[in-house]
């Protein structure tokens, strides 16, 4: 699931400089987390406390609100009884507004205003909802009216201006390429509405591969420094702290089963949100390198069954490549097996999508394949990853049409132990069928008529999310769940699956099929 934290910035207005309440004066044009004041603050070892540094730092994170106007479908019967209750308003079928809001973080990173968030606080909440208006509250209550200047929605990055009468404290972001496991952080945030709040924690793991799916199925700039600070909605956006005061992330999500803190949070770090916050702030366009190709990560079947390929955890299998494409120029064909691209070995923490996205485009650079058992080394010259609506159209599966199956999907589905085939939720097909960020789980690609599942009503488009009261973040995990069952002896398996449409999660009881 993805929650919202972050950190709150406090102005302190009336005069060219502030004077904070540890006794460190700081210039309007000076960094409230500049080298030289947080020697004099950064505890060494384990902290005493971290009061010195929170004061220090406070100043520069703000909350951030947004005011949304939903468009609602009106009620059918509306015109019907309306009549016959006084209403008035809407006619029937006339769609009707509702307002919305949404809470998050940011921080200040210049004097004259500049401001860093999550995309997803300042987005609209769904296709028919708008933003009206964005606030930036600071601790001392003061409110902005906001401009967004710039957003990426893949990096979840976005930048804000507002405009004060004077210079604003401001944070500078460092290094995490130098953060370490075990390392202290500090986070500054507006929890559950709940402004200024300070938790600690430590570094827990370094490029962690989390996406919509859970545990290694991240996108390309889904790699994230893990902590145990305490996390929860209302945080994101906000900065993630070391104890020498340096920005090294942007806290994006947790992952919880239920809903709040359990320890797991995750921020961008400063090294791949450093460049995109620089391109939005000058209004330049963000450019990713892109192959041209469809790929997987490969499962243990599938490394078992391909020469000169050890285990699942040594490269990505290339399902399809788009013709005319930077792949198909370089030599790349579906069936190979990418083990390394520009000198990095791809694996699950180190994933294909994640290393092409951050090649400069017009580059050239080496590419390892194995095909038919064979190494090869071909050259590549990455190329600009086109729009998301180009992306659908070559998308293959991914942009099909989940109201019908056709008879060999139906064959595929009768092979499976439920009657079930699965495909992985991609961003993609989540667009397709409308679903909410925070629905997980894998989708049925087909149904075999003659099953169990198919009697029971489970169609094509209908997301599974849990198997046996287990979450099934992706195929491995959904295919493992019902082999478990069977292992056990079950005839059966409790599914709760999410019908296409939109309709609330219904439990369903599924026979094993008989082999």
């Amino acid at each position: 699931m993805r929650y919202a934290y972050a950190f709150t910035a406090a102005l302190l207005l009336g005069g060219s400089s502030v004077a904070l309440v540890n006794g460190t004066p700081v210039t309007a044009q000076t960094a409230q987390n500049e080298d030289h004041v947080m020697r004099a603050l950064a505890p060494g070892g384990a902290p005493m406390s971290f009061a010195d540094l929170a004061q220090q730092l406070q100043p520069a994170v703000v909350n951030i609100s947004t005011k949304q106007t939903v468009k609602v479908e009106s009620n059918p019967m509306a015109g019907l009884f309306g009549q016959f209750f006084g209403q008035r308003g809407a006619q029937q079928g006339q769609p009707r507004t509702q307002e919305a809001q949404s809470l998050g973080s940011g921080f200040i990173i210049s004097a004259d205003g500049y401001i860093v968030t999550n995309n997803h606080v300042v987005a609209p909440g769904n296709e028919n909802a708008t933003v009206d208006s964005i606030t930036v509250i600071m601790p001392d209550r003061t409110e902005y009216d906001a401009t967004l200047v710039g957003r990426d929605s893949d990096s979840d990055i976005a930048v804000l201006k507002i405009n004060a009468k004077g210079a604003l404290p401001f944070v500078k972001l460092g290094d995490s390429t130098k953060a370490r496991v075990g390392d202290w952080v500090v986070a500054i945030g507006n929890p559950l509405g709940l402004g200024g709040t300070v938790t600690s924690g430590i570094v827990s793991a370094l490029y962690r591969n989390v996406g919509q799916g859970g545990v290694d199925t991240g996108g390309a700039y889904d790699r994230f420094i893990q902590t145990d600070a305490a996390i929860n909605q209302g945080n994101s956006g906000g900065p993630l702290f070391n104890l020498n005061g340096e920005v090294i992330g942007i806290n994006r999500a947790i992952l919880s089963p239920t809903g709040g803190s359990v320890g797991l949070g995750f921020a961008t770090p400063s090294e791949v949100a450093a460049p995109i916050i620089n391109a939005l702030k000058s209004g330049e366009k963000i450019e990713r390198g892109y192959l041209g190709i469809q790929f997987q990560p490969l499962s243990e079947d599938l490394a078992a069954s391909i020469a000169g390929v050890p285990d699942k955890n040594s490269g990505a299998f290339v399902q399809s490549v788009v013709p005319g494409a930077a792949a198909a120029k370089a030599g790349i064909q579906p069936g190979d097996v990418i083990t390394k691209i520009n000198g990095q070995a791809i694996n699950l923490d180190n994933t294909l999508a994640y290393v092409v996205a951050n090649i400069p485009v017009g580059q050239t650079v080496p590419v390892e394949v194995v095909r038919n058992g064979q190494r090869k080394r071909l050259n590549v010259n990455i190329s600009q990853r086109p729009s998301d609506e180009e992306l659908a159209s070559l998308a293959g599966d991914d942009g099909g049409d989940f109201s019908e199956q056709d008879d060999s999907m139906a064959e595929q589905a009768a092979q499976a132990d439920l009657g079930i085939a699965t495909v992985e939720l991609t961003p993609t097909i989540r667009r397709q069928l409308r679903l909410n960020a925070d629905v997980q789980g894998v989708v049925v690609n087909a149904v075999d008529p003659n099953s169990d599942a198919a009697r029971k009503g489970i169609s094509r488009g209908a997301v599974i999310l849990m198997v046996g009261g287990a979450a099934v973040p992706n195929v491995q995990a959904f295919e493992r769940a019902i082999d478990v069952a069977q292992r056990s002896g079950k005839e059966a398996v409790l599914l709760r699956v999410q019908p296409l449409g939109g309709r609330p999660p219904l439990f369903v009881p599924v026979r094993i099929q008989d082999e």
